[in-house]
């Protein structure tokens, strides 16, 4: 200790406790900081192909490095894809929103454009370029144990003032909507939740846990299963439809009835 602090006034003491703690910093940051599980997943045969395809099929919007590009008025053509993660990816390339079909308030849904595997190579390149949510795995899906009744709570609580409280979708501001969450993948699901694509906000893990997840798709796949016990559900939009349909057929069945007793009393 005296030979230590013979030297605690040494012109490289200060460096070397800067050093020190610098290492112990990085140290700590590698080995708790979360791993990004789908970048570990791809080997670098699918990082190649998949920037193959992006620079082919993705570049002109997002830049040749997912950077991201503007027009010449400043607008944003293609957002960065730095730090979207595989998750994002799979669930735009795999339910078709990308490549879009033109431009618009939001990208629609429409047939898938690539292969399963060529959307996992997208998917490799892409989260090569930065950490962020992985594609979940079949464990994350599975719903053994999911609680349906807290999973409705959780939809209605967060996610039923857009998509309606049945899954239906519904209008949002400036020709921008909430699709329906009827007849889509879980994995897709998921993944949305993950990444928050167009308006929807992101629920990570600090905001869903993976078993709340679990249990919200439960709870949607609980609602497909039952279908609609009252009978026709009209798009399952609510009582605005339900009274406009009943508004018609009173006043049509009224209508008749006044042209029957027209035409008899002639």
């Amino acid at each position: 200790m005296k030979a230590l602090a013979t030297h605690r006034h040494h012109p490289m003491a200060l460096l070397a406790i800067i050093l020190m703690a610098l290492i112990a910093t990085g140290g700590l940051f590698a080995v708790l900081s979360p791993k990004d599980a789908s970048a570990e997943a791809f080997s670098a045969s699918d990082v190649a192909e998949g920037k193959k395809l992006f620079v082919s099929n993705c570049a002109t919007c997002h830049g040749m490095n997912g950077e991201g590009r503007k027009d010449g008025d400043g607008n944003t053509n293609g957002s960065s894809l730095i730090g979207v993660g595989a998750a994002a990816v799979d669930f735009q390339v795999g339910t078709g929103r990308m490549p879009m079909q033109e431009s618009g308030p939001q990208a629609q849904r429409k047939p898938v454009q690539f292969t399963d595997k060529q959307i996992s190579q997208l998917s490799a390149y892409v989260a090569s370029l930065g950490p962020g949510p992985s594609i979940p795995t079949e464990e994350q899906l599975s719903k053994e144990g999911a609680d349906v009744t807290k999973g409705g709570e959780i939809f209605r609580i967060n996610c039923a003032m857009c998509h309606s409280a049945s899954a239906a979708g519904g209008a949002l501001t400036e020709g921008k909507w909430a699709p329906t969450l009827r007849g889509v993948e879980d994995k897709h699901i998921y993944e949305a939740m993950e990444s928050g694509p167009q308006n929807m906000p992101v629920f990570n893990d600090n905001n869903l846990s993976p078993e709340d997840k679990r249990d919200v798709i439960a709870y949607l796949n609980q609602l497909e299963e039952n279908g609609s016990p009252g009978g026709y559900s009209l798009g399952a939009l609510g009582p605005v439809t339900e009274g406009l349909f009943a508004w018609t057929a009173i006043l049509a069945i009224l209508l008749g009835c006044a042209i029957w007793l027209g035409a008899k009393a002639k």
